[in-house]
């Protein structure tokens, strides 16, 4: 197995397509999250779904519990110049990991994405005190409260058994994180909010316009945290709009 067969999954394979969307996973979720969208989006445009050490065909291998660290990892498997447009996604926590590796790729011809979509996450120069959840009932509260396909799983034994080793890693992750310090990112920026969320409020993550130099737009969707997933058809046409007008490289 490739380092790439390793962190990537390919559920619609596309050799036609146009573009890449490289897919970020939010806390404790999987690649399996972003096949709905890779469904709408094939054939034009192919998805690469990240799947984090810690869940479904990895959940032998300890979560890795430093974000900067998994970003590391990430951008070795994404080093390697592409042939066509890549964009990257990333929801809540996946937001920030998308714009850290993207920081890594920065000035890699041919590596660094064309554009980032960052949905659901506060900018860093917005971060609030975000402490380890005490226990893992403090843990599924919070993210039952968030909402979301996954939360209506957490109730069954045998699924809590196989995802809390990853939520906890990744909140304590989370926890531990503070961006990449230096100059912001060059490529285009989309930032995703949702008008009820309030994990992400419209006003902080419009503040991802610092973290780049080139350009910048909010949408703004209606919901809370897990909008993305609100109106799938609708998302997919919207993100396909943005990878057709990222420049190319």
């Amino acid at each position: 197995m490739t380092t790439t067969d390793t962190w990537l999954r390919r559920y619609h394979v596309g050799p036609a397509a146009t573009a890449e969307l490289v897919c970020f996973p939010h806390a404790g979720g999987a690649a399996a999250y972003w096949f709905p969208l890779s469904a709408l989006l094939a054939p034009g445009v192919e998805v690469l779904a990240v799947q984090y050490p810690g869940r479904q065909d990895r959940h032998r291998e300890p979560p890795v519990t430093d974000l900067h660290e998994l970003a590391d990892r990430l951008a070795e498997a994404l080093g390697e110049p592409v042939a066509r447009p890549r964009v990257f996604l990333g929801h809540s926590m996946g937001a920030s990991l998308a714009y850290e590796v993207a920081v890594r790729l920065e000035g890699r011809t041919g590596a660094a994405p064309a554009g980032l979509i960052l949905s659901g996450r506060r900018a860093p120069s917005r971060r609030r005190p975000s402490p380890e959840p005490s226990g893992d009932a403090a843990l599924l509260a919070r993210v039952r409260a968030l909402g979301g396909t996954d939360a209506d799983r957490l109730t069954d034994p045998d699924v809590l058994e196989l995802v809390l080793p990853a939520l906890r890693g990744d909140h304590r992750a989370l926890a531990g994180y503070r961006d990449t310090p230096g100059a912001p990112i060059s490529c285009p920026v989309t930032a995703f909010a949702g008008e009820l969320d309030e994990e992400a409020p419209v006003e902080d993550v419009a503040a991802w316009r610092h973290h780049t130099t080139g350009p910048f737009d909010l949408r703004v969707f209606p919901g809370g945290h897990f909008f993305i997933a609100d109106d799938p058809p609708g998302t997919a046409r919207l993100i396909a709009d943005l990878i057709r007008a990222v420049p190319r490289r």
